[in-house]
């Protein structure tokens, strides 16, 4: 079994994601939010670093993909 920690986010920012998740495959936040830090640490893993253009560009190709706004 995995150990878990819980990371602390704004209630407003809690409650527009699960707006946000609404008619997608993710069932809560916290299924988003590790979809988006995986897709975060494995382009840093692929790349070696993380530069803030690499940065913007996962962040718009989520954008672009709809799970952001």
């Amino acid at each position: 079994m995995a150990d878990y920690t819980t990371v602390s986010i704004p209630k407003e920012l809690a409650e527009r994601t699960e707006e946000t998740i609404e008619g997608t495959s993710f069932t809560s936040t916290s299924d988003l939010v590790r979809f988006l830090l995986r897709s975060i640490v494995i382009q840093h893993q692929r790349d070696g670093k993380l530069t803030e253009d690499k940065f913007t560009e996962i962040t718009d190709q989520l954008r672009d993909l709809g799970y952001l706004e």
